[in-house]
């Protein structure tokens, strides 16, 4: 059992380095422990290493994203779902190209393996409530349409953001037509 106490400063260390190193990926561990309101010990028991807590950002996040699938299906139909959904993996995933310089090669490939399943899982959620109402072709794959989607957090987001009518071209490839 963790404590109640230990549990809030890691989600406070948590949220203080989501900030901190979107913003700034040379954000010192210290600066994200005062960030936090946390002293360098706790940071330091809770994440041993920079990579250690950046990695748990990632994890966080998706965590965060993919728990939001059975929400979304319960309140639009799946290809608005879809949508909307994509649109927060693409903002995460411009985030995590911002914290790239904060990682080595083997964290980078860490956290391709630990975020790619569950992404996986999310969209294959989405896809299967589209192919079962009708809205999403049956031939909708889960790995091509994260593949598809890779484009468009590189898009340069200004002077104007191009994913936004780059994920209606991919949803119009999904959608059903008589």
């Amino acid at each position: 059992m963790v404590r109640s106490d230990a549990r809030e400063n890691r989600a406070r260390i948590l949220a203080a380095a989501r900030e901190a190193l979107a913003a700034d990926g040379s954000t010192s561990m210290n600066q994200i422990s005062q960030r936090a309101g946390v002293g360098a010990g706790t940071l330091y028991r809770n994440f041993p290493t920079r990579e250690s807590l950046v990695l748990a950002v990632y994890q966080d996040e998706v965590a965060r994203i993919t728990g939001t699938v059975p929400d979304l299906l319960a309140r639009m139909p799946p290809l608005e779902a879809l949508r909307h959904w994509t649109a927060d993996l693409v903002e995460a995933m411009r985030r995590k190209h911002g914290l790239g310089d904060a990682l080595g090669p083997g964290a980078h490939q860490a956290i391709t393996e630990q975020s790619y399943g569950p992404v996986i899982a999310a969209i294959t959620e989405l896809l299967d409530a589209g192919k079962r109402d009708g809205s999403i072709r049956p031939d909708a794959d889960p790995g091509d349409f994260l593949q598809l989607t890779g484009a468009m957090w590189r898009a340069p987001s200004s002077p104007e953001d191009r994913a936004p009518h780059m994920l209606a071209l991919i949803l119009d490839g999904l959608r059903m037509h008589p």
